[in-house]
């Protein structure tokens, strides 16, 4: 049996806040691995640590005590700069609010992260669109985000979020925003990115969308309450879709 690859390795992770006088403690002795091509759903209501979890992951955030692995490299202990850096090489970020820039056409939009990277223009508007193309999104190029649906904006973060062939695919409450046609119209999206061979970790707190996952984590109280496989996915089905809303 081939081993699997570990993307991520969390190891007793905690995180403290001082509120006043009061210490918050937020995620408590985290321990967790996450492998290469898994596609994970962090659940659990308000409160629970799954957005502290999420920011750490995301090298957001650093954590007050424990270890965190990302391919290879220690990165609890880093820089600042040294985290900049590894968000933008390692993590695409997709988040409920799209984040997308106003005055900035998709294109543009979507190249933002290659800036950082150090590629010149060309480069960056080849990439940008082929990341366009990959989200059925290579005809609004020069759209900006008012000329946009909703549906459209996401697929752009989606195209940001993958432009720069990323290990991991950090989603934060992706359909939040959108309705029920759409989400899973989005969903289907992820679907066919995580065929595409990358490592997904959404965040969410509907339970509809956290089926598509095929590995549900579940924290409460900043712990890990539960984690199931899941044996009921959830796929992406346009003609079911088509029927639905006739």
């Amino acid at each position: 049996m081939e081993e699997k690859e570990e993307v991520i390795r969390l190891t007793d992770i905690t995180k403290n806040y001082k509120v006043g006088t009061e210490v918050v403690r937020a995620l408590r002795a985290i321990s967790l691995a996450i492998y290469k091509n898994e596609y994970v759903a962090l659940m659990g209501p308000s409160g629970s640590g799954k957005s502290t979890l999420m920011n750490i992951l995301g090298c957001l955030d650093s954590p007050s005590n424990g270890e965190y692995i990302l391919n290879g490299q220690d990165v609890s202990k880093m820089t600042d700069d040294s985290l900049a850096e590894v968000r933008n090489k390692e993590i695409g970020f997709v988040f409920q609010t799209f984040n997308l820039l106003p005055r900035s056409t998709a294109l543009d939009n979507v190249a933002l992260p290659l800036v950082y990277a150090g590629f010149n223009k060309n480069k960056r508007n080849e990439k940008a669109n082929e990341a366009l193309k990959s989200v059925d999104l290579g005809d609004r190029v020069t759209h900006k985000p008012n000329e946009l649906s909703g549906g459209q904006r996401q697929r752009v973060a989606i195209a940001r979020a993958l432009v720069n062939h990323p290990s991991i695919i950090l989603a934060d409450e992706p359909t939040g925003n959108l309705d029920s046609k759409i989400s899973l119209e989005i969903m289907g999206l992820f679907e066919t990115i995580h065929k595409a061979g990358n490592t997904i970790i959404l965040v969410t707190h509907e339970e509809h969308i956290a089926k598509f996952a095929h590995r549900i984590i579940r924290l409460k109280d900043g712990m890990i309450e539960s984690e199931e496989q899941n044996l009921n996915i959830s796929y992406y089905n346009k003609q079911d879709l088509d029927l639905v809303y006739e």
